[in-house]
């Protein structure tokens, strides 16, 4: 399977992010566009077969690059997606002088949390919420 990512393609993105099951309510592209306004910014979408398929969307928030909204449609996870799509992302952000990488996420999202791990992350703060599932962890990977 060859996965083809291409920058900067927001409504491919957006659509993607409407189909992930675990976004309960999917932001839409305006809110999309208000956070990306003004500030450096990376929308990566990635395809398979010329289908969007995953999508990662990102944007300098305190001095670091900010990675805030990313997934992958359920039928094409465990195929290494996500782990491109982050890759592509923390070598951008390097080229474009940042020296770290920070992302929030959820404690039920476990394939997240694992793909962080992996990818040599460490935990900053964590945001205690009820249930614990819904529990914030804010991590930051030094570029």
């Amino acid at each position: 399977m060859k996965i083809v990512i291409k920058e900067q393609q927001l409504a491919d993105a957006v659509a993607v992010s409407q189909q992930i099951p675990e976004f309960d309510a999917p932001y839409p592209v305006d809110e999309y566009e208000r956070r990306l306004t003004g500030v450096s910014h990376l929308v990566l979408t990635a395809y398979v077969e010329g289908r969007p398929v995953g999508f990662k969307v990102g944007y300098e928030r305190e001095g670091a690059f900010y990675s805030w909204m990313g997934g992958v449609l359920p039928q094409f996870r465990r195929q290494g997606i996500g782990e491109t799509l982050a890759e592509h992302q923390e070598q951008w952000a390097r080229r474009q002088g940042y020296s770290r990488l920070t992302i929030k996420t959820r404690k039920k999202y476990k394939a997240m949390l694992a793909l962080l791990t992996k990818r040599g992350y460490r935990v900053l703060r964590t945001i205690s919420k009820q249930p614990v599932e819904e529990t914030r962890l804010w991590f930051e990977k030094i570029l």
